[in-house]
């Protein structure tokens, strides 16, 4: 059995890929497996474990174990690793909530978090020795800071994405009622409300990256936009919004992704859709982000994307590939499509070995 760890060169080399299967509309049988090859090359090794729309991965910080949202069947699973790729079933998959989309590892290795876009439901787990779930801690459900917009047809809270910020507390979007909600850890009461930041009405912010600078980057999937928010005094405020692409979008546009360049000087939105990667540049210390350029993703749909050195790697769902582009170390625009690997519905590409925190 495969111990993990970075210094592993085929474990840190590695790959997970969630994904739809038949019950989500997809064409995948559970959470793939792709090697990294220096040359930038993807190489697909199968399906590491056959599971029923795994459609977010994380991995825990240490142990040789993967956290998996089974977004249809609302529960969230532990994987330990098992040979060169693969992944067997760790204890009982544990209760989640409605479309159960993101799941994310604190680095101390102390809980998974879980949100749940059909009922907004942001949720807990602490983690024993071995990695496995103890329990299930709900966190206290959202209040829409809009309601006074629509009172006589209240919006559905739609948790999407948690963010474990370098000072220890966590931070996750609210895409149907438009906030960010910070939270703090407390053993065996699971996630405690610190404040909350308010977001312009209809934005619908979905993921979100922390920069070196502390600034957290938000990309909003509704109105296609980006935010910065910036913690004073332990209080994140909203200190710039702005367009995710330099073009503009168009009806029917979705934005799904944000993640930064290898050294924090340009971050990369996703838009499905249009489908395309909008470059947009750091600027004035990490509290603006300015379009520069959009490129075609690759193919249909840019669920998800990672940064893995200088390597863009774009996963669509509809068109099943993943596209691989090198990156330009000064300006940060993507060069031609160097590389595509078929790949049946992915829907995340997450590294097998959780990276060392950005300095």
């Amino acid at each position: 059995m495969t111990t993990g760890g970075a210094n592993n060169n085929a474990a840190s080399n590695l790959l997970w890929i969630g994904t739809y299967t038949p019950d989500g509309g997809g064409r995948a049988q559970g959470i793939g497996a792709v090697r990294a090859h220096q040359d930038g090359s993807l190489e697909w090794l199968g399906t590491a474990v056959e599971a029923q729309s795994p459609s977010f991965v994380a991995v825990h910080p240490i142990l040789p174990v993967v956290y998996a949202a089974a977004e249809q069947r609302k529960k969230v699973q532990a994987y330990r690793r098992l040979g060169d790729f693969g992944l067997e079933v760790q204890g009982e998959a544990e209760p989640a909530g409605d479309a159960t989309c993101h799941v994310a590892v604190d680095p101390g290795g102390r809980f998974v978090t879980a949100t749940c876009w059909g009922d907004g439901q942001v949720l807990l787990y602490e983690l024993d020795a071995d990695g496995g779930m103890t329990g299930r801690l709900s966190a206290a459900p959202s209040v829409d800071p809009h309601g006074s917009l629509s009172p006589d047809n209240p919006r559905q809270s739609r948790a999407h994405a948690s963010l474990m910020l370098s000072d220890g507390r966590v931070m996750t979007t609210d895409l149907g009622h438009d906030t960010l909600r910070i939270w703090n850890y407390e053993p065996g009461t699971g996630l405690v409300a610190d404040h909350e930041v308010v977001l312009p009405y209809g934005s619908g912010p979905r993921h979100l990256v922390e920069h070196p600078s502390g600034s957290v980057f938000i990309v909003s999937e509704y109105s296609v936009e980006v935010f910065v928010v910036r913690s004073e005094a332990g209080t994140y405020e909203l200190v710039f919004r702005g367009p995710a692409t330099a073009g503009g979008s168009q009806e029917g546009d979705s934005a799904a992704e944000i993640c930064l360049g290898p050294q924090g000087s340009f971050a990369y939105a996703g838009v499905r859709g249009s489908n395309i990667i909008s470059v947009l540049e750091v600027a004035a210390g990490g509290t603006e982000l300015i379009p520069v350029k959009d490129i075609d993703s690759g193919g249909d749909w840019p669920r998800h994307h990672l940064v893995r050195g200088n390597l863009l790697h774009v996963a669509h769902e509809r068109s099943d590939n993943i596209a691989t582009f090198e990156l330009d170390p000064v300006t940060g625009l993507p060069g031609p499509l160097l590389h595509n690997l078929p790949t049946p519905s992915p829907t995340a590409l997450v590294p097998a070995t959780m990276p060392a925190p950005a300095t």
